[in-house]
């Protein structure tokens, strides 16, 4: 098969337009290739996450796509803190980190693509390998022939059927995460105190939670504009999460809910729970949020992350414990290492052997890490 020149421009389909589809979108646009990307969410993906860890990772995919200074937009956590079940700090250790917000992060990749790139309402229904190109058949039949397919479609992927058909399942870790965002100024008072400014944790039995400040919706980063995320681990049987599906009318087999879909019987049940459970300060974080939303925890690492012309890229290629706060960043060096090896213009399926020998090893060291966290929090 003919290799590809360096600087020949490349039709490259993604599945899906989250985080993950849009690092290699905004990338591989810069690049110089033609790149669709089909999203199933007809209205799009803003405000839909809450906050994140920058990484290194994150940090050369905005100086790869020149938007250096977004790596600016962030608030810094002065120390990490560990909260005693009373509220009281038990221990402060003076370690600085950077954090971001989801949607900042998403508009500011999503502004990189043209509107004629990004295809709303393209639910994907499989994809299929061809001699030298491959194709996105999407949910109405319709088919789009690339040189390249992307599968950026996260945890339900599609495309990881067709990559991995004998090894494709998300393996259930025996718990799941409630989560918040709120306007700073929403935190009571003494809750603030503690809290603001700080990277905060509490574990108690089969219960994790930590709490920090991302930017706002737009980037704001002075304070009172900014937003405060928590996030509270909680471990649950596979038997109940089924049921607090059905009970918030999600379709069978779902493993997540949007803000806005607890009935409120729910959230006053989990506020309860707080307060038995949490010290002060996060139960009132708790209480501020008035729709929580949660997922599903889960593992997978594939056994290959290419297969003929399609790549894995992001939760579709590994999921990876949220303990790890490397999710996001995995999915730029995905990213990163997928147009460093197109650049070498030794045709696509030398670049893509070279992709999968660099992230896959990555991918099973990150698992292997967050496992490690969560039983050392025995969640």
């Amino acid at each position: 098969m003919r290799a590809t020149p360096a600087g020949e421009r490349l039709s490259i389909g993604i599945v899906g337009g989250s985080l993950g589809g849009l690092f290699a979108a905004s990338l591989l646009t810069r690049r110089g290739h033609r790149v669709t990307v089909f999203e199933r969410s007809r209205t799009g993906l803003e405000r839909r996450g809450a906050g994140l860890v920058a990484q290194q990772e994150l940090y050369d995919l905005l100086h790869a796509v020149g938007r250096d200074a977004e790596a600016r937009v962030g608030v810094v956590a002065t120390d990490r803190i560990t909260l005693a079940r009373d509220g009281r700090v038990l221990t402060s250790d003076p370690t600085p980190q950077i954090q971001v917000s989801w949607d900042h992060t998403y508009s500011v990749f999503r502004s990189l693509i043209p509107p004629e790139g990004y295809r709303l309402g393209q639910a994907v229904a499989t994809v299929h390998d061809r001699d030298q190109g491959a194709t996105v058949e999407t949910v109405t039949g319709e088919l789009h022939e690339f040189d390249l397919v992307v599968g950026a479609d996260g945890l339900r992927s599609v495309t990881r059927h067709v990559v991995a058909p004998d090894d494709d399942r998300n393996r259930y870790a025996g718990y799941i995460t409630w989560r918040g965002l709120i306007p700073e100024a929403e935190l009571p008072a003494a809750a603030a105190r503690t809290l603001l400014g700080r990277f905060a944790f509490y574990s108690g039995p089969e219960v994790h939670m930590l709490g920090y400040l991302v930017p706002g919706a737009d980037g704001e980063t002075e304070p009172g504009a900014r937003r405060y995320s928590w996030v509270w681990y909680r471990s649950m049987s596979e038997h109940e999460l089924a049921d607090l599906m059905q009970l918030t009318h999600r379709p069978a087999g779902s493993s997540s809910t949007a803000p806005g879909d607890l009935p409120s019987e729910l959230r006053e049940r989990l506020l309860a729970e707080a307060e038995q459970l949490l010290p002060p300060p996060f139960a009132a974080a708790v209480a501020a949020e008035p729709r929580p939303f949660m997922q599903a925890i889960y593992d997978y690492v594939p056994p290959r992350m290419t297969s003929g012309r399609i790549a894995l890229l992001g939760d579709a290629a590994a999921v990876v414990r949220p303990h790890t706060a490397r999710g996001a960043a995995k999915a730029a060096g995905d990213a990163l290492a997928l147009a460093a090896g197109l650049d070498l213009g030794l045709g696509v399926d030398a670049a893509l052997s070279q992709y999968e020998a660099e992230r896959l090893p990555i991918a099973r060291a990150i698992s292997d890490y967050g496992r490690r966290i969560a039983r050392s929090l025995q969640l």
